[in-house]
């Protein structure tokens, strides 16, 4: 803003700020629908990524397996997604007939959460075909050429490499309590 470079954390926080300095794009200008965007935002924030983000880390990269906690989590996962099903069984976008940035934060969440290869094992994964509404909107969305790029991407890097322990303890260990320096 103001021609000055600018730092901003927070996924939402971001996409907001990207579709408002490319002229609200992603977002419905119409404000009732402006609002029902940021409510299904929102809902990612608030739901969606903590408790997919924590049934993951139990059920993918704990040192040790919880049951309860990956069946703790697992539930709330299978209950954010009826919640979602509903949504999209009244209207085919998050935020109602247009694709906007809330259906563009949710869906790589549900991308890990319903794959089903080796490497989620410990976790199971999340059966879109119990989930209609999830399913078209997740096709059409994964149809889209920019979503298929980025996908490919991230096929890419997952092939690359695996985490190593020195990641792993960042990510999840003792070091990612550590104080870091802050960019001035």
């Amino acid at each position: 803003p103001g021609g000055k470079p600018f730092t901003l954390f927070e996924s939402a926080a971001i996409m907001i700020y990207l579709s408002e300095k490319a002229g609200g794009k992603l977002i419905p200008k119409d404000p009732a629908e402006r609002y029902k965007c940021l409510e299904w935002l929102m809902f990612q924030m608030g739901g969606i990524g903590p408790m997919f983000g924590q049934w993951n880390h139990f059920g993918a990269y704990a040192p040790e397996r919880i049951p309860y906690a990956v069946e703790r989590y697992g539930n709330e996962v299978k209950r954010l997604t009826r919640v979602l099903n509903t949504r999209l069984g009244e209207t085919p976008w998050l935020a109602g007939d247009e694709y906007s940035m809330a259906d563009i934060i949710t869906f790589p969440w549900l991308h890990t959460a319903s794959d089903p290869s080796p490497r989620f094992d410990q976790r199971g994964y999340i059966d879109r075909g119990e989930f209609p509404h999830v399913q078209r909107w997740f096709d059409a969305i994964a149809a889209r050429p920019a979503v298929q790029r980025g996908l490919q991407v991230l096929e890419s890097a997952r092939e690359q490499k695996a985490i190593t322990d020195s990641e792993r303890e960042v990510y999840f260990g003792q070091a990612q309590f550590q104080r870091r320096g802050r960019r001035k």
